[in-house]
């Protein structure tokens, strides 16, 4: 019964994650507030604290890497824009520099902060195609920010032991623009 085991424990993570959401919250893409606990819920990937310290939490819990999959919470490292760092969920692979996430917190949405945003475009600008320093996409200046970011790396859905993690159905869109994807990323 292995099998019913992991599933058993599978579900109960992913409803543990969504049951941090705010009760208002009836989908994972209702949800306003900070990325940490949208991360949990939508990767089913189990850590707390603020976001720059997910890489170091994760080791020997997570496999870690430098090359996103979908389902992979990207980490941001703390700076001065971030001193908190940002968790993004990893919603689709575009090529080998582009990516869509969908995060919590980011840009702004009716003049506030907070709001999930789905299949928002991540691209990676480090000198030696890394991604070790990105850019994203950015609602009020209807394109990618101007500022690269610094990430630690992705965080995958798989546990060192070998068993893997839920995300959210909502993590990605039916039909997501990848030519703007491609657009935001390459202008």
């Amino acid at each position: 019964m292995r099998g019913g085991t992991i599933l058993f424990c599978v579900t109960t993570a992913i409803l543990a994650g969504i049951a941090t959401l705010p009760a208002q919250a009836s989908s994972l893409l209702d949800y306003v507030g900070q990325c940490v606990p949208f991360a949990r819920a939508a990767s089913g990937i189990q850590i707390y604290g603020d976001a720059w310290t997910w890489w170091d939490q994760a080791e020997g819990r997570y496999k870690r890497g430098d090359a996103p999959r979908v389902g992979a919470v990207a980490v941001f490292r703390k700076t001065s824009r971030l001193p908190l760092g940002h968790v993004a969920v990893i919603s689709r692979v575009i090529d080998s520099r582009v990516v869509m996430v969908t995060h919590a917190n980011w840009s702004r949405q009716n003049g506030e902060r907070g709001h999930a945003e789905q299949d928002v475009t991540l691209t990676d600008v480090s000198p030696d195609n890394d991604w070790s320093e990105v850019r994203v996409w950015y609602r009020d200046a209807e394109g990618l920010g101007s500022t690269t970011f610094p990430l630690y790396g992705f965080i995958y859905p798989a546990t060192t032991d070998g068993s893997r993690v839920k995300s959210a159905p909502e993590l990605t869109s039916r039909q997501p623009d990848y030519v703007g994807a491609l657009i935001d990323a390459y202008r």
